[in-house]
């Protein structure tokens, strides 16, 4: 079996603030959902991004703050999960629940090193 990467991608929005009630009902989508991947014996690793306090390092040492507001799409996170193929880990991703909110999941093959 391949391991595959997950990436969630979704619009950069600094105006949406969810309500506590949205953030457990996501919270609880996102844990039903990876628990399904792990129940199947296909679940290897899973990471969400922080939005603040993070620093771009360029060519010549150039560091610089961000996120910016210029930005039109974020990197939220991303899960690892076992495979035979490009197409079962496709269909892994399925029911990833930043689908239901606009964004989507770019799927990769992880070459081991």
């Amino acid at each position: 079996m391949n391991e595959f990467m997950m990436i969630f991608r979704s619009e950069y929005n600094p105006s949406f603030i969810p309500s506590p009630e949205q953030m457990q009902a996501s919270i609880k989508q996102w844990q039903d959902w990876i628990g399904g991947i792990a129940a199947q014996g296909k679940f290897v690793s899973t990471n969400r991004l922080s939005s603040v306090g993070s620093k771009v390092l360029k060519p010549n040492n150039v560091i610089t703050d961000g996120p910016y507001a210029e930005i039109k799409e974020i990197v939220g996170g991303n899960i690892v999960v076992k495979a035979n193929n490009l197409d079962e880990a496709i269909h892994l991703a399925e029911g990833c629940p930043i689908l239901f909110v606009g964004g989507h999941v770019e799927v990769r093959a992880v070459i081991p090193m």
